[in-house]
Parts: C-alpha cells; structure tokens; sequence
C-alpha cells in the first residue's frame, strides 16, 4: 500500500471524527490534537479506526509517535510493511 493510499485513508478517518475539519487545511507536521481540537477521545477512535482499518495494532504506548496527519501516515506504512 503507498503512501498516498494511506494518506487518503487517514484523510477519510479524520473526517468522520471531525467532518468540519477541511482536510485541503491540514498541516501535515502539526499536532492534530492541537491544530483541531480534537479531544483525547476523538483521539482515540481515530486511532482505533485506523487500527482496525489497516488490521494493526496501535497501542497506547505509540501515541506519541502519531500526532501528526504525517506521523500517522508514517507510523501506518512502518507497520504495513
């Protein structure tokens, strides 16, 4: 799966936790908690999606690796691999 692919995916997850987010505003280094507002819960079933989604584990203990609309991208292709 490229990268684009898991981008687009990402991009689709996020929006259905946050559909007023414009994903063409992204900032794709920046903290998505902070850029967006997005609680720790919203959070959360970002990640669970993903998880699910891509058939991978994506434990707490990774959050810190994923804050990012990049990092996630980057986190997802690393476990995809």
């Amino acid at each position: 799966m490229s990268d684009q692919d898991i981008a687009s995916a990402v991009g689709e997850e996020l929006y259905r936790i946050a559909p007023d987010i414009d994903l063409e505003d992204i900032v794709r280094d920046a903290d998505l908690q902070e850029e967006f507002d997005i609680d720790s819960m919203d959070f959360l079933n970002l990640v669970t999606a993903l998880g699910k989604r891509f058939q991978i584990d994506m434990p707490e203990a990774d959050y810190d690796e994923m804050r990012s609309f990049d990092a996630l991208v980057e986190y997802i292709s690393d476990k995809t691999a």
